[in-house]
Order: C-alpha cells, then sequence, then structure tokens
C-alpha cells in the first residue's frame, strides 16, 4: 500500500486549460564529433560548421554558391541539363527511376549547380557537386555541366571555382561516365593555356574519378578540415595491401602534409581565401 498519493489535477475540456507542450524537433542538431547540441538557425549562419568543434557538415550545393558569390547573388546556368539512360542500366531498380528519386529527395535537376556572377568583384563561373544526388557521382550530365562552365570562363575571360564532392563515377552510365574525366581534363587544358585561373576546392568526400581528374587539377587545390579526399577508399586499400593505414590517411591534414593540397581553409573563411588568390590571378591574366 503507497504511503502518500497525490491525486492529478483535473483539467478542464476547455481550450484555455488544456496542456501545452512545446515541439522541438528540427530545432536542434547533434554534432557527430562532439556531440553538442546546435541550434539551428546559428549552424546555418555558420555555413554549416560546427561552433563548439568546427566539424564541417556536408553543405547543399546551392548553399555553397551563395556562399560564394557577392551578396549570394548569382546566375543559374544549364539547369535543363540532366541525366538520360543511355545503357538502359538496371541493377536493384532502374536507372531512370533512381535519376527520378534523386530530383525528388534532393531537389536538384543533376548531382553539379552551376552558375556565374563575381567574387570579389572577379567574374567567375562556379560549381558545386551535391552528395545528395546519387552520391555526386559524375555521370555524363555533371561532365558536360563542368565543361560548359569552362568554356563559358574561356569566351569571357573569367575564373573557374568548382566545390568536388562525389562518390566518383556513376556506374550506371558505365565508359560514358569515365569519359567525362578527360573531356573536362582537356578543357582544364585550355583554360590553363588562356592563362585563366582555376581553384579546386575539396569537401567530404572527394573520391574515385573526380580525384582522378578535375579536382586535383587546379592552379590552387583548397580543402576544407578533415575531408575525405582519394581515389580508393581506406577500407579498400587495407584490404588489398594487408596493411593498417597511417592515422588521418586520406584526410585534408595528411594531404596537406604530403604536398596533394595546398591549404586546408575553414569554410567560413573560404570566401575572402578565394577573393584573395582570385586578386592575385586575374591581374596576372588580364595582364597576359
Amino acid at each position: 500500500m503507497a504511503w502518500f498519493k497525490r491525486d492529478k489535477p483535473k483539467i478542464d475540456d476547455s481550450p484555455d486549460d488544456e496542456e501545452r507542450t512545446v515541439k522541438t524537433e528540427g530545432i536542434f542538431v547533434k554534432c557527430p564529433e562532439c556531440e553538442n547540441p546546435l541550434y539551428k538557425p546559428e549552424l546555418i549562419e555558420s555555413l554549416q560548421v560546427c561552433t563548439h568543434c568546427n566539424y564541417h557538415f556536408r553543405m547543399p550545393a546551392r548553399d555553397r554558391l551563395a556562399s560564394l558569390f557577392d551578396d549570394g547573388q548569382y546566375e543559374r546556368l544549364d539547369e535543363e541539363v540532366m541525366s538520360a539512360d543511355p545503357l538502359e542500366f538496371v541493377d536493384t531498380k532502374p536507372y531512370k527511376e533512381r535519376i527520378e528519386a534523386a530530383k525528388e529527395s534532393s531537389g536538384l535537376p543533376e548531382a553539379i549547380v552551376s552558375g556565374t556572377g563575381k567574387v570579389g568583384g572577379h567574374l567567375v563561373y562556379a560549381g558545386a557537386m551535391d552528395m545528395s544526388f546519387i552520391g555526386g557521382s559524375m555521370g555524363s550530365a555533371v561532365g558536360e555541366k563542368i565543361t560548359r562552365l569552362i568554356e563559358r570562363a574561356l569566351e569571357n575571360r573569367g575564373a573557374v571555382v568548382i566545390f568536388a564532392a562525389s562518390g566518383g563515377a556513376r556506374m550506371q552510365e558505365g565508359t560514358l561516365s569515365l569519359m567525362q574525366m578527360g573531356k573536362i581534363s582537356a578543357a582544364l587544358a585550355m583554360l590553363h593555356d588562356a592563362r585563366l585561373p582555376f581553384i579546386s576546392v575539396l569537401t567530404d568526400p572527394t573520391t574515385g574519378g573526380v580525384t582522378a581528374s578535375f579536382a586535383m587539377l587546379g592552379d590552387v587545390n583548397l580543402a576544407e578540415p578533415k575531408a575525405l579526399i582519394g581515389f580508393a577508399g581506406p577500407r579498400v586499400i587495407e584490404q588489398t595491401i594487408r596493411q593498417k593505414l597511417p592515422k588521418g590517411f586520406q584526410r585534408s591534414e595528411f594531404l596537406l602534409e604530403h604536398g596533394m593540397v595546398d591549404q586546408v581553409v575553414d569554410r567560413r573563411k573560404m570566401k575572402e581565401t578565394i577573393e584573395r588568390m582570385l586578386d592575385f590571378m586575374m591581374n596576372k591574366a588580364i595582364a597576359a
């Protein structure tokens, strides 16, 4: 028998006396690195970087471009260029269905968003890849959009900036996706001959055929902190060579130490860093 008993207060059925609840779902985000709760509006303001440990969350492609261009203003380019299904590929489901599902879930027409505008007053043609669209994989449409960016920069004497985030070439398009590596690299060679700058920004993750082609061909290769950058994944490499890899292998800081990237830059300082580089490189390009 309970010694003490507390009667629950009676609640009138009228709306004024109903129990009120506060919904907090979606207001806070837990940092996967330090596990601190983050107020979502503050996280957005800090460009998706944890204010406690500087962990860099993955950032949507449109947000990246908005954070790059002056006043967040830019003209969207080649929105009509989208993936087709030339091989009529089917794995667990048809490739066409995967494309439609990716468009619906990501809200994007393709795995890269491209645009043009001014960065620090300089004419820039920029692209940002997005992992939410079939893992940011590079198919024919992605290769075409990047190549068009470079061709426009050549025609109008602008700079090219690309934010890479990808699992590599898109397997559902087979050899056609692999051909994009050479196609983009050839266009970048023409940009180089024209003495126009290409700044490559490697984000988490940048792997496969994207790393093996344009992502590492920048006049300057920048990387975000602790981004995974490589060709094959570390687990595949360990299984192949049957050895344990060094701590931090394939992370930005490891690549910087071994001369594979030029600078590791906090996302909140990325725009000013790119502006400073363009101030130097675009003046050189004009003088040429």
